[in-house]
């Protein structure tokens, strides 16, 4: 791949083998986006400057009707993208629709969140601080992507205050529970998916279509209050623990970014029943990185899931349920089988028994009001050169009640 006529962008995450999708304010208007460097090409300007077609879909405010049409069209515009930002004879007519980086906006509307619990690291240890007694994964856990389905609307973009919760929990030892602020917030590093073309409705996905329906790839905070979670997820799992807020960062990488990420994985054991069955069974190199207000805490590796978005995306269609253009699906939180490899705070300090101490020399169990957690993440990229995936980090505010 020739090298980029954009200052900068060669070399920094966001060269032309990524182009990740967002939206920018333009003139005090949103405005579909793809970013090179650290610069954004306003979309709705290129197109209708004919400089890219999308068959309109960038006059928008947001990205949905770009998602929606289709692998077809993603690639053409990603092809041309390329051409433009390669070729010098381009660049008097690209650079002027070049603008800085806005603060980051939500770059499509969420239509449904659905949330797996995909780790068997991550599974195994929750099992082990939450059922010492018991054995920490549960009968069906092997068999199927465990998952929840979750509150769209509160799916909030890079950047966002994350108010802390207030709810029911249960103190230790107490034989009711109390209300209050959360005392236990926690962090739950994932990588979450943007559904693109929908399904019809009562017609699962194979595992073999993932890529006809998923556009990209998007770093994913779902903020989890343990206290609220522990005395409310019996029997029926998450709710005012997790809906309060789910963080995503401000740009889409897209899955043809990421072709060079792809690696295999181990065979499942049990085998799995054959709507699960993958060939290539396979899934992402992304490497990521967890900041507690700037100290490393965690690099978890999420080419240790063990189901892969293929298999969570065949898994949440085939009751018949559909998936819509703006869907979001989460991965669950990313552990490796290392303790430094953990994707969040429950498991880091081992259920608040071991504290972390920061670079500052101040020590946390769980989130504390004013500080900020950043996830990052980098993957192999095309041409040999990895990409940057675009981070989420939010700081946690004080309870409003």
């Amino acid at each position: 791949m020739s090298g980029c006529w954009v200052a900068g962008a060669d070399g920094s995450g966001f060269g032309v083998n990524h182009l990740p999708y967002g939206v920018v304010t333009v003139a005090g208007e949103p405005r579909p986006a793809v970013r090179i460097g650290d610069r954004a090409l306003d979309l709705a300007a290129a197109e209708s400057a004919g400089l890219v077609d999308a068959g309109g879909a960038f006059a928008a405010s947001d990205l949905n009707p770009f998602l929606a049409a289709g692998p077809v069209v993603w690639r053409r515009v990603r092809q041309r993208l390329i051409e433009l930002f390669t070729d010098v004879t381009a660049r008097d007519r690209v650079e002027p629709l070049l603008h800085p980086l806005s603060p980051p906006v939500l770059p499509w509307r969420v239509a449904d969140y659905v949330d797996f619990y995909s780790s068997e690291h991550h599974a195994t240890n929750v099992g082990r601080i939450f059922r010492p007694d018991q054995p920490p994964l549960l009968p069906n856990w092997k068999h199927l992507p465990v998952g929840y389905h979750g509150r769209a609307g509160t799916v909030v973009v890079s950047g966002t205050p994350i108010i802390r919760p207030s709810g029911q929990r249960r103190p230790p030892g107490a034989e009711a529970p109390t209300y209050g602020p959360s005392t236990r917030l926690d962090i739950e590093a994932e990588v979450g998916f943007v559904v693109g073309v929908p399904s019809e409705l009562g017609r699962p996905v194979p595992v073999d279509r993932f890529a006809e329906h998923v556009f990209g790839v998007v770093l994913v905070n779902d903020w989890s209050a343990r206290d609220l979670q522990a005395w409310e997820y019996q029997p029926l799992g998450p709710f005012l623990g997790k809906s309060f807020a789910t963080s995503v960062a401000g740009w889409i990488t897209p899955l043809d970014a990421l072709t060079e990420a792809w690696v295999p994985l181990p065979a499942q054991d049990p085998p799995v029943l054959p709507y699960l069955t993958e060939s290539p069974h396979r899934g992402l190199d992304l490497a990521l990185t967890v900041r507690w207000n700037g100290t490393v805490v965690a690099r978890p590796p999420f080419a240790s899931m063990y189901w892969t978005p293929a298999q969570q995306l065949a898994h949440l269609t085939v009751n018949g349920a559909s998936v819509r253009t703006g869907d979001l699906y989460a991965s669950g939180t990313v552990s490796g089988p290392q303790r430094e490899q953990v994707g969040s705070f429950l498991e880091l300090t081992w259920g608040g028994a071991e504290p972390v101490t920061l670079a500052d020399g101040t020590t946390r169990t769980f989130l504390a009001d004013g500080d900020t957690v950043t996830i990052e993440a980098t993957a192999p990229g095309v041409g040999g050169e990895p990409i940057t995936l675009a981070e989420v980090t939010g700081t946690v505010q004080p309870a409003l009640t």
